[in-house]
């Protein structure tokens, strides 16, 4: 039996593991370099990879729908995206 999935729902769903993949990699580090401020630096490293794999999930969800939902409700999506971005950065 084959599964077939929408290009777009297996493009998202290999991102968000690589993501989970990344994070748990990450995490792995942490224990074997045993020291905060080296921790640090790769828990802030973390911080790059979240913002750009919500970008590029939101954006293939986006284009498998373009053709179903209106421009305005792109850019709707676009604008709560980049307020979620704006609010979580660091000052």
């Amino acid at each position: 039996m084959f599964l077939l999935f929408e290009k777009a729902v297996l493009g998202m769903a290999t991102l968000r593991f690589l993501s989970g993949s990344i994070e748990i990699i990450a995490a792995i580090l942490m224990l074997k370099v045993n020291q905060i401020d080296k921790a640090l630096v790769i828990n802030s490293s973390l911080a790059i990879v979240g913002p750009l794999i919500l970008i590029a999930t939101t954006s293939i969800g986006l284009i498998g729908i373009a053709d179903k939902i209106s421009f305005i409700k792109i850019l709707w999506i676009f604008t709560g995206i980049a307020f979620i971005l704006y609010g979580v950065r660091s000052s």
